[in-house]
């Protein structure tokens, strides 16, 4: 039986009457370049519907030159990568299949072992698929009877208000679903040698806002869709989800245990958060009036995505957040959510650079060629192109941020 937070009432009642935060005169953007990149993927026929998403890296504790990078390529399903950036390993997807987010829950207990795997969002599907990970590559050990994540049945799944983003902790996901406010905390468990799951708790963020100035303000969209959530990191040891609901701001969550245990609270606004906007049904975009920037949102351009934490320390480190309307990334303290730079991905001697980017993931742990840590990104317009679709992703060594480790 699903159950729902009672946090999820007094979201619904939340008014977010403050200003906008006070950021000191912005410094420009620190330049970097990436070091590796992975081969080009086409979004078209010939390329296979391959369009790269977001990154996932797992540490081989044995090995760690064997580490992997996962990444999910959508209709493409997943792509499974070296340390050099090189393809190892293709996993297509489901009849009807469409992998869109995916992160690592190490030591999940599988009979008698103890077993590091991939939890990844169908998006196609309405599931969740969950692959064992070994140096050589992935094994599906999904049990063939893994429930709908929030569709009532197969008619509500057609309709792909689906499960979208996804990240981990313990032994929970937390996956946000698609065309709508909610997210649901997702328990993942044996079955039978295989791996099933259960909901936990669902929760619905705002979907209309009260500005500074009294009036109420929705973020655009198309006709009966709300303003969803992809990009998503847990910071374990704090008991803090950081939710980016796309064309709104980042949130800032408590969790103990399988529930959701705060209110949520706005680490940072969109820059378009309170500016009036109309869908345009001709051309299917919402048009922005931003002569009447009433100057309530934040720096980060919509979309709000990609998020992932770079710990230095139990509780220390570093927040990542792609600011994807600009090409941006933002960096916050972790423990404390102040910003703390602001950085780009430029055209280097051997790779591109990253734009729009939607997934990001990070390590700490030193690898061969990054000694204090690897940064993925990835690319939206991966170059050269030849005018078809083409995305990838991008490895950066830690050390061209600049910040202390």
């Amino acid at each position: 039986m699903q159950r729902t937070s009672g946090i999820a009432a007094l979201v619904a009642l939340t008014t977010l009457a403050a200003g906008a935060p006070a950021y000191a005169t912005e410094r420009p953007p620190r330049e970097i370049t990436a070091n590796v990149e992975t081969p080009a993927l086409f979004d078209d026929e010939a390329g296979g519907d391959a369009d790269a998403d977001d990154p996932a890296i797992w540490i081989n504790s044995a090995d760690r030159a064997r580490s992997l990078v996962i990444g999910t390529a959508k209709n493409g399903g997943l792509r499974v990568y070296d340390l050099k950036g090189r393809e190892i390993q293709s996993i297509a997807t489901p009849e009807g299949g469409r992998f869109n987010n995916v992160d690592i829950m190490t030591g999940f207990k599988l009979g008698k072992r103890k077993v590091d795997v991939a939890v990844v969002t169908d998006r196609g599907l309405d599931k969740l698929r969950i692959y064992q990970i070994e140096a050589a590559g992935l094994t599906d050990i999904t049990s063939a009877d893994v429930p709908l994540l929030f569709s009532k049945d197969e008619a509500e799944v057609e309709e792909q208000a689906t499960g979208y983003g996804v990240a981990v902790y313990d032994r929970y996901a937390v996956v946000s679903r698609r065309h709508t406010t909610r997210l649901g905390i997702f328990r993942l468990e044996e079955k039978n040698g295989k791996v099933t799951y259960r909901t936990s708790d669902l929760l619905d963020l705002p979907r209309e806002f009260r500005l500074p100035d009294g009036t109420s303000w929705s973020p655009c969209a198309e006709p009966g869709e709300d303003p969803q959530v992809e990009g998503m990191v847990v910071d374990a040891a704090a008991g803090v989800l950081y939710a980016a609901q796309e064309d709104v701001a980042l949130w800032r969550i408590n969790l103990k245990g399988g529930t959701f245990s705060s209110l949520p609270r706005i680490v940072e606004r969109v820059a378009e958060y309170g500016i009036p906007a109309a869908y345009d049904p001709e051309s299917e975009e919402c048009v922005v009036d931003y002569p009447n920037d009433p100057g309530f949102g934040g720096r980060i351009r919509a979309d709000v995505e990609g998020a992932t934490i770079y710990p230095t320390g139990k509780r220390d480190g570093y927040l990542i957040i792609s600011s994807q309307g600009d090409s941006r990334f933002f960096v916050y303290d972790r423990r404390t959510n102040k910003p703390i730079k602001i950085f780009t991905v430029t055209d280097g001697p051997s790779t591109d650079g990253v734009q729009h980017s939607d997934g990001a993931a990070v390590t700490a742990v030193a690898l061969p060629g990054y000694p204090k840590g690897l940064l993925v990104l990835h690319d939206g317009e991966n170059v050269p192109n030849d005018d078809r679709t083409s995305t990838n992703f991008k490895y950066v060594d830690w050390r061209k941020l600049g910040l202390p480790s």
